[in-house]
Formats: structure tokens, sequence, C-alpha cells
């Protein structure tokens, strides 16, 4: 596959994974428990496609930068898998893991922007529009449910 598909790739992997993002927030928002687990689904099987870029960087020799967005991003599905759907631990009740989920999420997501970025500026700037509406997303999500 040619540099520009793998690009074009990430970027609508990315944008994928945003607007996913704001799925879940909304959700929860609204209170559609099974709308919510099932975009967690399709959320993370985002994995495969960002697990594709990773392998095909290599070959490329893409950026360090660029290895380190992917792997924060699916580091964070494979925490998301594990937490929430195989061992279902509560652990959003004890305050440095509910902080470091968020961090490693935002770092995740954000990174988003730059694999965005690759494919040019309009998926860039499409790619910073959705990571905003989802932060103030996921903000009133935790101010309504305190999750």
């Amino acid at each position: 596959m040619s540099v520009d598909k793998l690009n074009i790739l990430g970027a609508v992997t990315s944008i994928t994974i945003l607007l996913l993002s704001c799925f879940v927030f909304i959700f929860r928002l609204v209170n559609q428990q099974k709308a919510e687990y099932w975009s967690g689904i399709v959320f993370m099987l985002m994995a495969i496609p960002l697990m594709y870029l990773f392998l095909t960087a290599i070959q490329l020799e893409r950026p360090t930068i660029y290895f380190i967005q992917l792997a924060i991003m699916i580091g964070f599905i494979v925490l998301e898998l594990l937490l929430d759907y195989v061992f279902k631990i509560n652990f959003r009740t004890i305050g440095w893991a509910t902080i470091a989920y968020v961090m490693i999420f935002f770092a995740g997501t954000g990174g988003m922007i730059g694999i965005a970025s690759q494919a040019g500026r309009s998926w860039a700037i499409i790619s910073i529009i959705l990571f905003l509406i989802m932060m103030i997303l996921s903000f009133l999500q935790h101010v309504k449910t305190s999750l």
C-alpha cells in the first residue's frame, strides 16, 4: 500500500476513533447504556487498523513520534478492553487510577490528531475540531454522571 493510502487510512481511523469517543460520551449523557457499550466495542476494533499502521510504519521508517502516538492509542484500547470488558474492574472510584486512565485517554486521542495530519491539513482540522468536541462532551458527561 502506498504512503498516501496509509496516510488516508490513518486519518479515517483517527476520525473514527474521535467520533466513537463523542458517541460514547453522548450515550452516557442520555443514559443509553447499550448504545454506549456497542460504541465501545467498535472503538476497540479500531486497534486492528492502528496495529496495521504501526507495522507498516516500521517498514516506512516513520518518525518516532508516529510510533508513540499509535502505541499510546493501542495501549489505551487494550487497557479499556481489560478493565471495562474483560475483568470489569470498578477502577473509577480510585483517584490515581482514574487520573492515569484519563491521561492515557487524552494522550491517545490527542495523538490521533497527529496521525490524521499525515493525510493533510483538512484531515488535521477535522480531527482537531472533533477532539475539542469530544473534550467538551467528556467534561459534560463527567459533571452529569461523575464517571
